[in-house]
C-alpha cells in the first residue's frame, strides 16, 4: 500500500506595507516554518530575505493594470500542496483581510476541509498616514475611517462614489482609496458631488518603503498632481480634514515628518 501523506498546513499572512520592521514576530515565525511561499507582487524584497532558503518560492503576482495569475489556480494550487503535506504560507501585502482576496481563500481552503491560520499585517494605508505624522482618527477632524478600493471588478460599477462622499462628509469620516490612481479623475469628479473642493487630499506611493513618496494636494487637484508629481500605483489615496496641519505645513514648505508606523 501507498502510505498517505500527512495533510500539510496553511496560513494567510500580511507582509505588512514593506518596511521589514513591521513584520509581525506571528509573520516572521510562520515564514520560518514554510516550506512553500507564495508571494505577492506587492510584497517587498526586505521580507522575502526571512523566507528560509529551503522554501520554494512561488511568485502569485496581481497588480492592477498587470497580468496577473488566476485566483482560481491560486486556490487549486494551495489546496494541492496542503494535501502534499507542505507547509504553505500566502504571504500577502498588507494585511490578508483588508482589500486582499483573504476572505476568498479562506472560503475556499475550508470547503476543502483545510484549517487555515490567519496572521494579520499592517495594512498600507495605516502606514500611508502614519508615515506622514497623520492619524485616521482625531477627536477634532474625523470620528471614524473608510477603507475602500478604487478598483472595480470587471463588468462592476464600483462604489458609490458620492454616496460616499457624503457619508465621510456628514459623520467626518477619514478616506483611505485603494488602487484609485488609474481612475483618479472619475473618483476626483464623483468625491465632489459630496465633498468640498478644498478638502485635504494626500497621495502616498510605496508607503513606509525606502521609495515612499508623497503629494499633499485638495481633492480639486487630485488628479492633476498625480500626473504632475509622476504617482501611480501602489499608492493610498487618502482625503479628509485630518490632513488639515499637513496640509498647511505643505504650504509652508516645511520638511516632511518621519514617523514609524
Amino acid at each position: 500500500m501507498t502510505p498517505v501523506r500527512p495533510l500539510g498546513s496553511c496560513a494567510l499572512v500580511g507582509a505588512g506595507p514593506g518596511d521589514p520592521d513591521l513584520l509581525t514576530l506571528k509573520a516572521l515565525k510562520c515564514l520560518q516554518a514554510a516550506t512553500v511561499v507564495l508571494v505577492d507582487d506587492l510584497v517587498a524584497p526586505a521580507i522575502l530575505a526571512h523566507i528560509p532558503a529551503s522554501a520554494r518560492q512561488i511568485e502569485v503576482g496581481k497588480r492592477g493594470g498587470c497580468l496577473s495569475t488566476p485566483q482560481a489556480f491560486i486556490e487549486k494550487h494551495m489546496i494541492q500542496l496542503v494535501r502534499q503535506g507542505e507547509r504553505v504560507v500566502r504571504l500577502k501585502g498588507g494585511d490578508p483581510f483588508v482589500l486582499g482576496r483573504g476572505g476568498e481563500e479562506l472560503a475556499h481552503l475550508q470547503a476543502a476541509g483545510i484549517e487555515v491560520e490567519v496572521v494579520n499585517g499592517i495594512t498600507s494605508g495605516q502606514a500611508a498616514l502614519t508615515g506622514l505624522g497623520v492619524p485616521l482618527t482625531h477627536r477634532d477632524h474625523a470620528q471614524g475611517v473608510l477603507f475602500i478600493t478604487g478598483h472595480a471588478q470587471p463588468g462592476a460599477q464600483g462604489p458609490d462614489w458620492p454616496s460616499v462622499a457624503q457619508l465621510c462628509h456628514q459623520q467626518r469620516i477619514t478616506l483611505l482609496i485603494y488602487m484609485g490612481a488609474s481612475r483618479s479623475a472619475h473618483i476626483q469628479a464623483s468625491l465632489l458631488q459630496g465633498l468640498p473642493a478644498h478638502t485635504p487630499v494626500a497621495v502616498v506611493q510605496n508607503a513606509s518603503r525606502p521609495d515612499q513618496r508623497h503629494a499633499v494636494t485638495t481633492l480639486d487637484a487630485l488628479h492633476d498632481t498625480l500626473h504632475a508629481e509622476g504617482l501611480g500605483s501602489p499608492c493610498i489615496i487618502a482625503v479628509g480634514d485630518v490632513l488639515t496641519a499637513l496640509a498647511a505645513l505643505h504650504e509652508q514648505a516645511a520638511p516632511p515628518i518621519k514617523c514609524a508606523a
